[in-house]
């Protein structure tokens, strides 16, 4: 005869404190619901502030000055490589790079349907520090073509700024890279060397007018007296906002670039708040689970004349257990798949609605909400029947 928990119900005085079981039962659900959504808020949160670019993965690059102040204005503010030696040397810092300038005059002047001149600096790091790097950022010697990548707020201030107070035509980040300019550079007795440069890229890491490492390299040794000293060192580092960081920064009177730890704590107090919730979310599960131990125990000890001749009658404790334990999968499973199903509606509520259909934001669940969920369905599952397990072998 196939037995099933049918058979049984009526030896179990389950029928009693509804109230209990039913309060479970809403707990279980909203500790569901907030852990689930908390986390997807997690992951939004982290797609719309981080750096859109493919390269960053998942560092964050800052730049470090060194600060003037009235006291120290006209001494040498450059860094040294014992300077950057020692910024290396930190374990918060993954890597560090000096931004090395022009050694030497430099003006750029425009076509006839560009007229302007004005002087120019010129800069270049390490290509790994660089988040655009198109194939045509090469410079051979003797090749007479110089690729620059410019950031893009340099381009936002000559449209917004410049080109409208000298009637001068506006560029979009596409357009402006058809456009040619003149670089003349002038070496220590006045002579120029005229080369010709075009933007291939936009960096939105890096506010300067790069050109590649090779070309600075030879132009401040034929033109100048070599590289110079530089006066700004980007930091490589998994968090901008770490206080060991900060410590060291202030410690060495290092400046860095403010709106990237504005932005940067921005971004932690956010995930701090999520985090909290879901932290939350976590406690009133447990405290749902608490309570449904309760009721089972209540349910137990109240039947337990009964389930005790159940077991004279020869059925054992783990058919019991077993069977007893599957009397509340369903129950398990209906309250994590509707948290999941309130989910996937607050996530396309969230992208739909609430952001105007931002890009960066999927109107469906991330993986690993759903993966969370099933995780939650197993542990609900194991938990049920150990507990249930644990009370019948007290019988």
């Amino acid at each position: 005869m196939n037995l099933s928990y049918k058979h049984i119900a009526p030896f179990l005085s389950a029928k009693q404190n509804r109230l209990q079981r039913w309060f479970s039962y809403f707990g279980l659900g909203t500790g569901v619901l907030l852990l689930l959504c908390s986390l997807q808020m997690y992951i939004n949160i982290s797609q719309l502030l981080k750096d859109r670019n493919p390269k960053k993965d998942g560092y964050d690059y800052i730049s470090v000055t060194k600060i003037i102040t009235n006291e120290n204005m006209g001494s040498n503010h450059s860094f040294s490589k014992t300077d950057i030696d020692e910024i290396k040397a930190q374990p918060f810092i993954a890597d560090a790079m000096p931004l090395l300038a022009n050694n030497f005059l430099v003006k750029a002047t425009g076509s006839s349907s560009l007229p302007f001149t004005t002087d120019l600096f010129l800069e270049s790091i390490d290509n790994s520090f660089i988040d655009t790097i198109p194939p045509g950022f090469t410079w051979q010697e003797g090749q007479d073509v110089i690729p620059i990548i410019m950031t893009s707020d340099y381009l936002e201030l000559y449209n917004t700024v410049f080109a409208p107070s000298k009637d001068l035509p506006q560029f979009s980040s596409e357009s402006i890279s058809a456009v040619m300019v003149q670089l003349e550079c002038y070496s220590a007795s006045g002579v120029p060397v005229i080369f010709k440069a075009h933007v291939v890229a936009l960096s939105d890491r890096i506010n300067s007018v790069l050109v590649p490492q090779n070309f600075l390299d030879w132009a401040n040794k034929k033109l100048g007296s070599g590289n110079i000293p530089p006066s700004r060192v980007f930091l490589k580092t998994t968090d901008a906002n770490s206080a060991d960081l900060q410590n060291f920064l202030q410690k060495k009177q290092y400046n860095i670039n403010k709106d990237k730890a504005k932005f940067g704590r921005v971004k932690q107090v956010l995930q701090a708040i999520v985090s909290g919730i879901s932290a939350f979310g976590v406690l009133v599960i447990l405290l749902a689970m608490m309570l449904f131990s309760f009721y089972l125990q209540l349910v137990i000890e109240r039947s337990k004349d009964n389930l005790q001749l159940l077991l004279t009658l020869g059925y054992s404790p783990a058919w019991l257990s077993k069977t007893v334990a599957k009397r509340w999968v369903p129950v398990y499973v209906v309250i994590i798949l509707s948290g999941l199903l309130f989910t996937m509606l607050f996530q396309y509520y969230f992208r739909s609605v609430a952001m105007n259909g931002r890009e960066e934001l999927s109107p469906f669940i991330h993986w690993t909400v759903g993966a969370v969920a099933l995780l939650l369905l197993f542990l609900s599952v194991v938990i049920n029947y150990r507990m249930v397990s644990r009370l019948l072998h007290k019988l």
